[in-house]
């Protein structure tokens, strides 16, 4: 229960934090940055004080990515592998008139998100008031 509560409140921390941070999204890369590399540092010397070699480290880190299911689309990432399923051609070699119609398809259906979510904002009010 404790447990909960703390998990809650870093949520609600988190949001509120992301949600400032993302008006100003040069220093957010700046903070997230210095988060990662402090992270991955405190990682490589943990594993330096308990001797962990770099096959070991290696092998053990491999295992880990893939049991978790990150090794794939960490390093060649999801929408490449959907696009070499769906036999999606690269950018390079797509005509412009291509990228063109997939922009305004783009643009289409942003415009439908935006009109679906201010018809969604009005029932939500329409629900509240009730």
């Amino acid at each position: 229960m404790f447990a909960r509560k703390i998990v809650k409140s870093f949520d609600r921390l988190e949001y509120r934090i992301r949600g400032k941070l993302s008006h100003y999204p040069i220093l957010y890369a700046f903070i997230g940055g210095i988060g990662i590399v402090l992270f991955w540092r405190g990682v490589w010397h943990i594993a330096d004080e308990i001797n962990l070699g770099s096959l070991i480290s290696l092998i053990s880190g491999s295992i880990i990515l893939i049991i978790i299911g990150v090794f794939v689309a960490e390093f060649i990432g999801n929408k490449l592998i959907i696009s070499g399923l769906v036999g999606e051609k690269k950018l390079e070699e797509k005509e412009e008139g291509e990228i063109e119609t997939e922009e305004t398809q783009i643009k289409n259906l942003q415009n439908t998100l935006t009109r679906l979510e201010k018809k969604l904002d009005h029932i939500d009010g329409e629900i509240e008031r009730k």
